[in-house]
């Protein structure tokens, strides 16, 4: 684990979209298979955040964790993003709708900050709006007034994040973004978050990558290192300067992917497996 200010970083998150009505019972799970990160978001479409909340109560109660032992990880989504099941008004401004959302997630969460506040995404695939910049006016608002410790933008590109920096725009503490290996494995928005200290938060990494877990490049180091291709990908990750997110649901894949944490992968091995696009 690692800290940024005042908001210790875990080295492995987990992820809590499409959980439905098993969700508090999957981040209970999670947390009591060593779990410190969980990620949600106030999107009723994708994600129960409430779900997320009650998993995390039932935690505290059997004494797993406390409040403080975790990372807890929320986003604000746009109206085209979400179902009519809204966290906000949608006839208020943008900034009203940021503070009614956060105020939202921390109810859901039963926490009066979380660690990291994320843009579910830009408005627009084009480049950094009005509407951006206005919703992430409010976000440091709400950082500003303690309710967030740190900033992120999900399922942004490379033009996002260099029209941000020229703007002049405070960039996030972490980007979230889906990792295909056939792209590289988000090669250029990894560099440009390298480059400015920018945590870079990876998922997807198995769904979006099944023909990585198959490829005998992999399946060859999981058996000479006694692991799953499965622990090499999520090893491969960290190697790269990657935080890794998993959605698993079952209590042994659990463990194994934080087992994943004891690999250590040799400079040629993660240029290989960097290299399989190409």
């Amino acid at each position: 684990m690692a800290n940024i200010g005042t908001a210790f970083i875990p080295d492995f998150i987990y992820g809590t979209a499409w959980k439905e009505e098993r969700t508090a019972a999957l981040v209970e799970l999670a947390v009591r298979m060593g779990f410190r990160g969980i990620d949600t978001a106030n999107q009723r479409r994708h994600y129960f955040e409430a779900g997320v909340g009650q998993g995390l109560a039932s935690a505290y109660r059997a004494g797993l964790v406390t409040r403080a032992d975790l990372f807890l990880q929320t986003k604000f989504t746009y109206r085209p993003g979400q179902d009519d099941r809204l966290p906000y008004d949608p006839a208020a401004s943008l900034s009203v709708q940021v503070a009614q959302s956060m105020a939202s997630s921390l109810q859901h969460l039963g926490t009066d900050y979380v660690d990291s506040f994320v843009l579910h995404g830009p408005s627009s695939g084009y480049g950094w709006a009005d509407a951006d910049a206005e919703v992430w006016d409010a976000m440091r608002g709400e950082r500003d007034a303690g309710r967030t410790r740190l900033l992120g933008v999900s399922n942004v590109s490379l033009k996002h994040l260099v029209e941000m920096e020229s703007l002049r725009v405070e960039l996030p503490a972490f980007v979230q973004n889906r990792c295909y290996a056939r792209l590289g494995w988000d090669r250029e928005v990894r560099l440009f978050c390298r480059e400015r200290e920018i945590v870079y938060q990876g998922f997807s990494l198995l769904t979006a990558n099944v023909e990585v877990l198959r490829h005998p490049v992999v399946t060859s180091l999981a058996t000479r290192a006694k692991a799953s291709p499965v622990q090499i990908v999520f090893a491969f990750a960290r190697a790269i300067g990657m935080l890794p997110l998993t959605g698993t649901t079952d209590a042994e894949h659990m463990k194994q992917d934080l087992a994943s944490a004891g690999l250590e992968l040799s400079d040629d091995v993660v240029r290989q497996i960097e290299n399989l696009a190409e």
